[in-house]
């Protein structure tokens, strides 16, 4: 398998973000839809302008060949950690150098991007030891990744109530001066998690901003306070990873449940592994929740750190655990990981129709179901123009028997 890393943002960016290619034309050739159509997709200012029968779109412009390619919505990736990712290999605790940091942050937005990732919300922690380096230095991969993909950071500080959460407090605050858009943290590691949850909310509520709190939702009362307090706020909360919420007896965890959907609270899960200690790696009752009416999306969590030092960050394989272990439609794992992804993130809808954004990904297969099983070619669109590709040929030796034997990978769209 080959990989082929997205080319740096043009340096006539503007400071908006938009560069000279997202205007330009680009036709998608003969690609399939999973209602079965193959069509030609013509895209052009960051938006889809057509949509047709295949050989039915002219354009005077680049042209993409996708035939034999899926395309997709593209997945969104909305619990990433920037800051401690690709650390699992180093001797002693994670530097939080801010060059370092940087470098990390950049290089697993890229490794995301790659897998289909056009948008990524990563968790930075903030307070004790690294200050505020560490958000300065995923704020600076943010604007180094501009055009490639969309990154956004939420702040999480470690304690928020007493005097030891005074500084929590000052230094949350001076993280959204900075530029983290989303207020979070880890009410569980506080000595008062419904105080914790309060000084977020609130201070959320003061800038506008959405909340993304880690929880592992083994309690069913401070749940439900945390769920009372939620309700309402807008543009709204995020919790994840849950996982407690499988310990509980059966009714106790629907009757939590049911709370959050009457709060609008909505749950990420983590299929691929959670990013805190392994006893608590259990994944959430994703059909539990989704019976009771809670928006369910799915993240990656720890990418090669310390907590899944084998974490991959792919999207797809996200939806293809929640189908085959979780029992989801192929549809509505995918769907987690894209529309409902892409909600948590505050991102508009992505369809494969003209007006919509052109956020998509092309995968080989003719199905959904083959693409999560075995989507190893991949071609990435943001905002109109292609930023990576993953490429996978597979050939077999010649048989004694002289079978025509089947290999993947000749003639790769160009």
């Amino acid at each position: 398998m080959s990989d082929s890393q997205p080319q740096p943002p043009h340096p006539s960016s503007s400071a908006s973000g938009a560069t000279p290619a997202d205007t330009a034309a680009l036709l998608l050739c003969g690609a399939r839809l999973t209602d079965g159509r193959t069509v030609d997709v013509r895209l052009g200012g960051g938006r889809i302008e057509a949509v047709g029968t295949a050989g039915s779109l002219s354009a005077h412009t680049a042209r993409v060949d996708l035939s034999g390619y899926l395309l997709l919505p593209a997945p969104a990736e909305p619990h990433a950690h920037g800051d401690t990712a690709l650390t699992a290999e180093g001797d002693g605790p994670a530097s939080y150098d801010a060059e370092e940091v940087q470098r990390r942050a950049t290089e697993a937005a890229l490794l995301q991007l790659g897998h289909g990732a056009t948008a990524l919300r990563s968790h930075v922690h903030v307070g004790d030891v690294q200050g505020l380096d560490a958000l300065a230095a995923v704020l600076q991969a943010r604007r180094s990744l501009r055009g490639l993909t969309e990154l956004t950071a939420v702040a999480m500080p470690r304690l928020l109530t007493g005097i030891a959460g005074a500084d929590g407090l000052a230094m949350l605050r001076d993280a959204v001066k900075m530029g983290a858009s989303v207020v979070g943290g880890c009410p569980d590691a506080d000595p008062d998690p419904t105080g914790y949850v309060e000084a977020v909310l609130e201070l959320a509520s003061e800038h506008g901003c959405p909340v993304d709190l880690h929880t592992d939702a083994d309690d069913p009362a401070r749940l439900g306070r945390l769920a009372a307090m939620a309700g309402g706020l807008r543009p709204g909360v995020t919790l994840g990873p849950c996982g407690g919420l499988g310990r509980l007896p059966a009714e106790v965890a629907s009757r939590a449940a049911e709370q959050l959907a009457a709060a609008g609270v909505t749950v990420v899960c983590l299929p691929q592994g959670g990013c805190g200690p392994v006893d608590r790696r259990m994944a959430a009752p994703v059909r539990l929740l989704r019976a009771a009416g809670v928006r369910v999306a799915a993240g990656s969590g720890a990418l090669r750190d310390v907590a899944n030092p084998v974490g991959r960050g792919d999207p797809l394989e996200a939806a293809y655990l929640l189908a085959s272990r979780e029992g989801l439609r192929p549809e509505d794992a995918y769907d987690a990981v894209s529309s409902v992804a892409r909600t948590v993130l505050g991102l508009p809808e992505v369809r494969v129709e003209a007006g919509f954004p052109a956020e998509l990904l092309a995968v080989r297969g003719d199905r959904l179901a083959g693409a999560l099983s075995l989507a190893y070619s991949r071609i990435v669109v943001h905002r109109g123009r292609v930023v990576a590709r993953t490429s996978a040929v597979r050939e077999y030796c010649n048989s004694a028997a002289g079978l025509d034997l089947p290999r993947q990978g000749r003639g790769e769209p160009s």
